[in-house]
C-alpha cells in the first residue's frame, strides 16, 4: 500500500500504523466477499415458507359452464322451483409470480377431494400451490365440475324427493370412507395398519379428512366437462402444463385429443388410468409426459396394474414420437411417497425434482 515517500522515511509506529490499514482493508473485503456469496445463496435457495411472498396477480375465475332450465330446482318455498341454472363448469383460483416466465401449470386433483389437494399441506406446510408459484410457476388451482367451488345439478334429487321420479333416478353420488381411503391413498396395507417409513403426516389425518367431499363423477356426462373446460384454459393461457392426480389422471391425455396445441406437457400423478396403448399416439407426438408414482405400488393390486398399463402406453407412444416417462419416485431417491404426495412431509423435495423436471423439458 503506497502512502507517499519511501518505507525508510517513515518511523517504526507509522510502519506499524500502516500494517494495522492492510490488515483492516483485508478484513473488509473479506467480509464483502462474504456478503455477496450469502446474497448469491440466497437467490438460488429452496423457497421457504418464511420468505415474503411476492406476487404479479391473483383471483379466479369460471371457465366452461352450460345452462339448464328446471322445474325441479326446489323444495323450500321461498325458491320458485322453476327456473334456470348454470352446471359443467369448473372454478379456476390463479397466482402468478413477479416477471413469470415459465409456463403456467394447471393443478387437477383427484377422487373425492377439490382443489385443496394442491393448498397447505394437512400438518400446516407450504402446498404446492404456493411452492410452485415461489419457483416462477404460474399456478391454476381447479375444482373439477361438480366439485368444491363448482356448482352440481340437483334437479333429479328434487325431482325424486317431490314424487315426480323414482328412486332409480337419482344421480350416482358417492363418498370414501376414511377406512377405504386409507388404502387407496396408500398409508398402508390396511386400516389402522401403516406401510414402513411412509411419509404421509398421519399426526394430521383428523384435518386430511376434512377435505374429503362428496364425488358427482359418476352422473357427469362423458366425457367428463371438466375435461373440455381444461382444454379451454390452456387456450386462454397461451399453453399450459396440465397437471393431474388419481381420477383426473386421464383427463390431461383427453384434452389433447381435443387440442394439443394449448398443451406444453402432462404431468399425471398417479393416474387412475393412462390411455390404453392400442389408441392413437400422434396426439402426442412431440409432447412431454410425466406420469409420476409414489412407493408401495407394487403392495397393492389396484396401483401395480395402472403402473403397469402406463408403462406400456410410454412405451408405445415414445415410439409414436412422445417424450415419456415413467418415474417411480424410489427410484430417484425420494422413498415413502403415498397417494398423497404432494401432501407428504416430504412433499417439497418432491415438488422441487418435479420443478427440475419441467425446467428441462417444458420450453419457456
Amino acid at each position: 500500500m503506497y502512502l507517499g515517500g519511501s518505507i525508510s522515511e517513515y518511523s517504526f509506529g507509522n510502519i506499524q500504523t500502516e500494517g494495522d490499514n492492510v490488515r483492516r482493508l483485508c478484513s473488509f473485503f473479506a467480509v464483502m466477499a462474504l456478503a455477496l456469496v450469502l446474497v448469491g445463496c440466497a437467490a438460488t435457495k429452496a423457497p421457504l415458507a418464511s420468505d415474503p411472498l411476492t406476487i404479479a396477480s391473483q383471483g379466479s375465475f369460471f371457465v366452461g359452464g352450460r345452462n339448464v332450465k328446471s322445474n325441479d330446482l326446489a323444495m323450500v318455498g321461498f325458491f320458485p322451483p322453476t327456473g334456470t341454472i348454470t352446471v359443467d363448469q369448473i372454478y379456476v383460483h390463479y397466482q402468478v409470480p413477479v416477471a413469470a416466465q415459465r409456463k403456467p401449470l394447471v393443478l387437477v386433483h383427484g377422487c373425492c377431494l377439490s382443489g385443496k389437494t394442491w393448498e397447505s399441506t394437512p400438518d400446516g406446510r407450504m402446498g404446492w400451490d404456493e411452492f410452485f408459484v415461489r419457483r416462477g410457476f404460474p399456478t391454476y388451482v381447479v375444482d373439477q365440475a361438480s366439485r368444491g367451488r363448482s356448482a352440481a345439478d340437483t334437479s333429479a334429487i328434487v325431482q325424486v324427493k317431490s314424487g315426480r321420479a323414482g328412486s332409480d333416478k337419482l344421480p350416482d353420488v358417492f363418498g370414501a370412507g376414511q377406512e377405504s381411503a386409507w388404502q387407496i391413498f396408500r398409508f398402508g396395507p390396511e386400516y389402522p395398519k401403516v406401510f414402513p417409513g411412509m411419509q404421509f403426516p398421519l399426526e394430521a389425518q383428523a384435518e386430511f379428512w376434512k377435505q374429503m367431499v362428496p364425488d358427482w363423477s359418476r352422473a357427469l356426462p362423458t366425457p367428463n366437462p371438466t375435461v373440455p373446460a381444461l382444454s379451454e384454459l390452456a387456450r386462454k393461457l397461451n399453453g399450459a402444463v396440465l397437471v393431474s392426480h388419481s381420477q383426473s389422471g386421464i383427463y390431461p391425455f383427453e384434452a389433447a385429443s381435443i387440442d394439443q396445441r394449448s398443451i406444453a406437457g402432462i404431468v399425471s400423478i398417479e393416474p387412475g388410468a393412462c390411455p390404453k396403448a392400442s389408441d392413437d399416439m400422434s396426439i402426442y407426438k412431440g409432447m412431454p409426459i410425466l406420469v409420476l408414482w409414489g412407493d408401495y405400488v407394487d403392495q397393492h393390486e389396484r396401483w401395480a396394474g395402472r403402473l403397469k398399463a402406463c408403462r406400456e402406453f410410454a412405451s408405445v407412444a415414445n415410439r409414436a414420437g412422445a417424450k415419456a416417462e415413467v418415474v417411480v419416485l424410489n427410484d430417484v431417491g425420494l422413498p415413502g411417497a403415498s397417494h398423497m404426495l404432494m401432501q407428504d412431509k416430504h412433499s417439497l423435495k418432491i415438488g422441487a425434482w418435479l420443478a427440475d423436471w419441467l425446467d428441462r423439458h417444458i420450453a419457456k
